[in-house]
């Protein structure tokens, strides 16, 4: 039994959605103590100037307003940190990941808090942790040379430390939708809990 799941979804779509539905047979399958529920349909707020002004300012010399800009960003660590298992829901926007889940990306990425970096270059400091990335897709087959989603995903959490990465496919559903969901279905019943 997985302690701590972070169940994040993306897909725009709040209902018939490939990759809400297997996401969510993921987290059930796993047997989760607790889940952390982080819906990327209500989107975050992009990075801008007074947001990179505070991440680079010292933690120690932040302002009240710094801190209030980057407190939604230390919660979204503070579920990564508390989590296991991390399940991501991605169906796949124009060859890549939709916007939330980037601006999520650019959310959690913060030096010192998820990676650091050293004289041999970036390391990681959620090691430890496994993720199960979901991807749906329409045509883009998973891991081919158009497929900026789950290899974008894949390096973004090795960047943070989380190296232990499986990949639930439903792609290339315009193709053959019924082949796809029942390939993602047998790589659902194969998953460990």
């Amino acid at each position: 039994m997985t302690r701590t799941v972070l169940h994040i979804d993306s897909s725009a779509r709040t209902e018939g959605s490939v990759t809400r539905d297997l996401s969510a047979q993921i987290v059930s399958r796993l047997g989760a103590g607790q889940v952390i529920r982080r819906d990327l349909a209500t989107p975050l707020p992009l990075l801008d100037s007074a947001w990179i002004g505070a991440n680079f300012t010292p933690a120690d010399q932040r302002s009240d307003t710094q801190k209030q800009l980057l407190s939604l960003s230390d919660s979204l660590v503070e579920e990564l940190k508390q989590a296991d298992t991390i399940v991501i829901g991605s169906p796949v926007y124009n060859f890549s990941v939709p916007s939330t889940l980037k601006a999520w990306i650019d959310l959690v990425a913060r030096v010192g808090m998820t990676f650091q970096y050293h004289e041999t270059g970036p390391v990681g400091l959620l090691e430890g942790k496994r993720a199960i990335i979901v991807m749906a897709s329409g045509g883009t087959q998973a891991g081919s040379d158009i497929d900026f989603a789950t290899t974008y995903l894949r390096h973004m959490l090795g960047f943070i430390g989380i190296t232990d990465v499986e990949v639930v496919a439903a792609d290339a559903m315009s193709v053959d939708a019924d082949g796809a969901l029942a390939k993602a279905k047998t790589q659902i019943e194969a998953l460990a809990a």
